[in-house]
């Protein structure tokens, strides 16, 4: 099963019917994780739609509990992650409007628990299966290529331009970046920021579940525009942008295979 995870702007998925909810419990939380599951627009094929930030969109970046939520994911058998994610824009081509699938990036994040292996937790498959055994997951593709290459085909199949490339470079939120943080991240390599990209892929990563992400653009860094960064203009770019958003991935979820 192909799951979505939204974000800020992408609490509620258009044409997405669901049909049943799946409550799973998880060794990560004392509170089960809701997964949404129907079909989506004509495609036929059943998915699943998760809110990172909770219902009614209440949960900040660093409380959300991406341990839980990835878990689950795996128990409930899904197959694939597509993740939305709202970013500030960095590179000269990641203005506000500007979509993009990141390929690469660099966790800036700090006190997220960020890992299945840390000897503390049991549950999956065997009692020892997260032991205090020593694993090194192989970070080299942050990002499934081939769900990568979905994501990219479906935004040409739908006449969406998007940045087929891109540093994403995830920071602690919720509050935004200074500019010399900014500037920093600029030096570091960075094409675009946001909050909530680690360690939801590193997690991902951990239990081999494909996992992608696509990021629309909704403001410029700290200190890249002359412009105040404000929440109604961010909210501004997201009412349009989504619009896009949704299209790539009611197509890309009619060419899944899975």
């Amino acid at each position: 099963m192909l799951v979505f995870i939204g974000g800020t702007g992408f609490t509620q998925l258009p044409g997405f019917k669901a049909s049943r909810e799946i409550v799973i419990s998880t060794p990560y939380s004392d509170e089960p994780v809701t997964l949404a599951c129907g079909k989506l627009g004509d495609s036929g094929q059943e998915i699943g739609f998760l809110p990172r930030h909770g219902p009614g969109h209440t949960l900040p970046p660093h409380r959300i509990n991406y341990r839980a939520n990835v878990f689950a994911l795996r128990e409930v058998g899904a197959t694939a992650i597509l993740a939305v994610n709202a970013v500030g824009g960095i590179h000269a081509e990641m203005g506000p409007g500007v979509i993009a699938v990141p390929d690469q990036i660099i966790d800036y994040t700090h006190g997220r628990e960020h890992t299945f292996f840390d000897g503390r937790v049991t549950g999956i498959d065997s009692p020892d299966q997260f032991s205090a055994t020593v694993t090194h997951v192989d970070f080299t593709d942050p990002y499934d290529q081939g769900l990568r290459q979905l994501l990219i085909k479906s935004a040409s199949d739908v006449q969406v331009p998007v940045w087929p490339q891109g540093v994403y470079g995830a920071t602690q939120g919720p509050r935004l970046e200074s500019p010399a943080e900014i500037r920093r991240m600029l030096r570091d390599g960075c094409d675009m920021v946001g909050m909530t990209g680690m360690p939801e892929a590193g997690l991902a990563k951990e239990l081999s579940l494909p996992y992608a992400c696509i990021a629309l653009s909704v403001n410029w860094g700290a200190g890249l525009s002359n412009e105040l960064i404000t929440v109604e203009g961010i909210r501004q770019v997201l009412a349009s942008g989504m619009d896009s958003i949704q299209a790539v991935l009611l197509r890309a979820a009619g060419c899944y295979t899975g």
